[in-house]
């Protein structure tokens, strides 16, 4: 194993003193050991312990220059830090200045004491800078991250842009009703803040105009097939083929026993229930029978009896009016053309055909505000005026359907197809229904929502056809019961 520098160059001062001056080989010896036990306790030492501390307990041998022990058979391949590196490289200069000290001990104590003095000065000024290197990285972080964030703005900023793009693509595209509120938070988050008030800010322009729509196509009906025209007249004709079963004594249901009866019947039918009119003209019928008995009648006597019915002073001056009218121009008689009763006052095309339909057998297309309903669920028209409504719906069926065509959807909208709670869960037409759904489902449920005879209560009529009894149909009561 090769000897320590410090040592060697020791030994070497040593042989360099005079052999015959016996006070300077004293001399020379006495600071050849004193250079020696300097050497020993010398910063360097200590500094290559500390650099190879790890070394030492693991049993290996630290003595000598980090060269020489790098270059040693067997010796561990180790990096050093920067702060190790620092060390070793300020143990070096130590050494070299060391080996001068060794060589000025020669000369003496005094010149021994100045090599130790430079010495301990050197291991300080070793210190100073391996603690200012070591501690130059902790004053640097700040600096780095100071500029990192400073670069963090700047690459959000830089980032906008195409998140802003992203989010004004997806308000875009809201148009189908797959986004959720996850996607917008995650959208939102990943663009921050600022980028997500500006996302709010373009949003009315066309993610809020994109949602309403969802909503109302979420409330709306489900669309039907994608039928031919004459899929739909099928379709249409087999709903009427199943209400003519399920409602095989379907019928008007304002009490008549003749032409006129029915024709004001169906006028004070306006904004009111069969029910209630069916209660009111019996005692109108009896103090008036015929046109002429009531053109001539105090309309404030018309008006008390008709007070039940609602809009009863409306009500009054058209019935008194079209009795004037049947008796002035018709010799008391109801006209049997569409023409002649739409000229009578408070008669339109709903109350013509009601009258033609079911008094004089000529086919008609009763449009109130059932059969508009069930017609736009099913899908049969889009349209919504009356007589658009008639001319398409009259379109799918054979004319001599379109009376019972009439009571068949009048019947099942008054039943089970009820304007606000539709009892789809007890409805026969539910496999062919595009709205099914919009109501009940549950059978148990939907059948406590069927009215009239499919519910088992009383009907509409006072006095109701036998077909209508022998299906379990009940009367309804007179207005003193009722």
């Amino acid at each position: 194993m090769s000897k320590s520098p410090v040592r060697a160059q020791a030994k070497g001062a040593e042989r360099v003193a005079p052999e015959g001056d016996s006070a300077v080989g004293e001399q020379g010896a006495g600071g050849g050991r004193n250079a020696e036990k300097a050497a020993e306790v010398m910063s360097v030492e200590k500094a290559a312990k500390k650099v190879t501390g790890t070394a030492e307990a693991g049993g290996t041998d630290v003595k000598g220059t980090p060269e020489e022990r790098a270059a040693r058979p067997g010796a561990p391949v180790k990096k050093a830090t920067p702060v190790k590196r620092a060390a070793s490289a300020a143990a070096k200069k130590p050494a070299v200045s060391k080996e001068a000290a060794a060589k000025e001990a020669a000369k003496g104590p005094a010149a021994t004491e100045k090599a130790a003095k430079e010495s301990a000065a050197t291991e300080k000024a070793v210190a100073k800078e391996a603690a200012t290197k070591k501690t130059a990285p902790k004053r640097a972080a700040p600096a780095k991250s100071a500029a990192s964030k400073k670069a963090a703005p700047a690459k959000s900023a830089a980032t906008k842009p195409a998140s802003k793009t992203v989010v004004s693509r997806t308000a875009a595209s809201k148009a189908a009703p797959s986004k959720t509120a996850a996607s917008k938070a995650a959208v939102a988050k990943a663009v921050g803040p600022k980028a997500a008030s500006q996302g709010a800010a373009s949003k009315p322009a066309s993610q809020g105009a994109a949602s309403k729509p969802a909503s109302q196509a979420a409330a709306a009906p489900k669309p039907a097939r994608n039928e031919s025209p004459t899929a739909l007249v099928r379709r249409a004709r087999r709903i009427d083929r199943e209400l003519a079963e399920v409602y095989p004594y379907a019928h008007p249901e304002l009490d008549f026993e003749n032409s006129f009866q029915l024709l004001v019947a169906t006028v004070l039918s306006a904004q009111t229930t069969d029910l209630r009119v069916n209660q009111t003209t019996p005692a109108l019928f009896a103090k008036y029978p015929t046109p002429e008995d009531l053109a001539a009648a105090n309309p404030e006597e018309v008006e008390e009896i008709l007070r039940p019915t609602g809009f009863f002073r409306a009500k009054t001056r058209s019935v008194i009016g079209l009795s004037k009218a049947l008796s002035e121009e018709f010799g008391g008689e109801v006209p049997g053309r569409l023409e002649d009763l739409v000229k009578l006052p408070g008669v339109g095309r709903k109350t013509a055909f009601v009258v033609l339909g079911n008094a004089f057998g000529r086919p008609g297309i009763t449009v109130d505000t059932h059969f508009q309903r069930l017609v736009h669920r099913w899908q049969w028209t889009a349209e919504k005026d009356p007589d658009k409504i008639e001319t398409a719906v009259g379109a799918l069926f054979p004319k001599s359907d379109w009376t019972m065509l009439s009571h068949h959807v009048i019947f099942h909208g008054r039943r089970i197809c009820h304007a606000r709670k539709p009892a789809c869960g007890a409805c026969p037409l539910a496999p062919l229904c595009p709205a099914y759904g919009e109501g009940e489902t549950d059978p148990e449920k939907a059948r406590k929502l069927l009215k009239y005879e499919k519910g088992g209560f009383p009907g509409q009529r006072l006095n109701p056809p036998q077909a209508y009894l022998d299906a379990g149909g009940i009367p309804a009561p007179p207005l003193a019961a009722g």
